[in-house]
């Protein structure tokens, strides 16, 4: 997996929209950031790319900007929180870059129709559903952990947003 083509991405895009569970448990322990990531960064220039040739407004460009940014971001973030609460409560030793695999890889599949009006409902279950099968396939995660880790992870994931945007509110307040 050194070379990253476009033949590697529709492969990879194949293989986990046709078996999830056996493509994760494929996966190899020892997998590098860049692979996920580039599949990822693929996944959302796809996704960006469709938000822009639907937008109509002024401000398209930094709106397709800010998705692109929050879709990337957002990997890193909620993968950083599963990978600590797994390190704080679990004692497991998962090296972050496969927590963060496993993220990218879902993700990817996930943000390529996210961009669809309403779909949302749809897919963010289907991502959470997907991070889950990779962290029992690849990990070898008990399913009762698995769904105690994401739902803290969506709680604490929620309540750093919120305690974000007090914050911000509060700031906005003394600053008028």
């Amino acid at each position: 997996m050194n070379n990253f083509t476009i033949k590697c991405y529709i492969n990879t895009l194949s293989k986990i929209l046709k078996k999830p569970g056996k493509f994760f448990s494929e996966t190899p322990e020892d997998l590098k950031i860049k692979y996920p990531f580039v599949f990822l960064i693929i996944s959302c220039i796809i996704s960006s790319s469709s938000i822009l040739l639907t937008q109509t407004q002024d401000n398209s460009f930094l709106e397709t900007g800010i998705y692109f940014i929050n879709s990337i971001g957002m990997v890193f973030i909620a993968a950083g929180f599963s990978y600590i609460l797994t390190t704080m409560f679990m004692k497991k030793q998962i090296t972050f870059s496969r927590f963060f695999s496993v993220y990218a890889f879902s993700t990817g599949i996930t943000v390529l129709v996210s961009w669809i009006p309403f779909c949302i409902w749809m897919v963010e279950p289907w991502k959470w559903w997907l991070i889950g099968t990779g962290m029992i396939k690849n990990f070898g995660f008990k399913k009762s952990h698995t769904i105690i880790l994401l739902a803290s992870s969506i709680l604490i994931l929620a309540l750093f947003f919120l305690s974000l945007l007090l914050a911000l509110n509060s700031l906005k307040k003394i600053m008028v």
